[in-house]
């Protein structure tokens, strides 16, 4: 736990603003696929077809949608950044599986790659100076 708070602690006192800007771009993408998933949800139907018959595909078609746009706007803001990056993970690691196990679309796997590793330095470098985090954590 020491190891976590000595990282944070590092993290904020070396921030900048261009860092704040990719997390602020990172859920703005986010959010924005999520609307393209509740619009085109045959889009993602099709993305999901290698594994429907594991079961739970409306479920997952519902939690896939929603945890994009409530993740997107929660990193966006810093609110709760590593919490809304750990939800994003399934859902990005089984879009890189996803590639592998039906036809493979070059350009999604290189879009799910880079989100998956944007969100894995996020988790590790936090949500940063300029975030919600930050302003509640500086209010106590």
């Amino acid at each position: 736990m020491n190891n976590v708070k000595h990282l944070n602690k590092w993290a904020n006192a070396h921030t900048y603003f261009s860092v704040d800007l990719v997390r602020m771009a990172l859920g703005v993408i986010l959010f924005l696929k999520g609307i393209s998933f509740i619009t085109n949800t045959q889009y993602l139907a099709d993305l999901l077809s290698p594994i429907e018959r594991i079961g739970g595909g409306m479920i997952l078609l519902h939690y896939v949608a929603s945890a994009h746009i409530l993740g997107g706007i929660l990193i966006f803001f810093g609110l709760l950044t590593r919490w809304a990056i750990i939800v994003q993970l399934p859902i990005l690691i089984g879009a890189i599986i996803i590639n592998f196990m039906g036809q493979m679309h070059t350009q999604n796997l290189l879009f799910s790659l880079i989100t998956l590793g944007f969100c894995i330095a996020f988790i590790v470098y936090g949500s940063g100076k300029h975030s919600a985090d930050y302003y509640f954590k500086m209010q106590e």
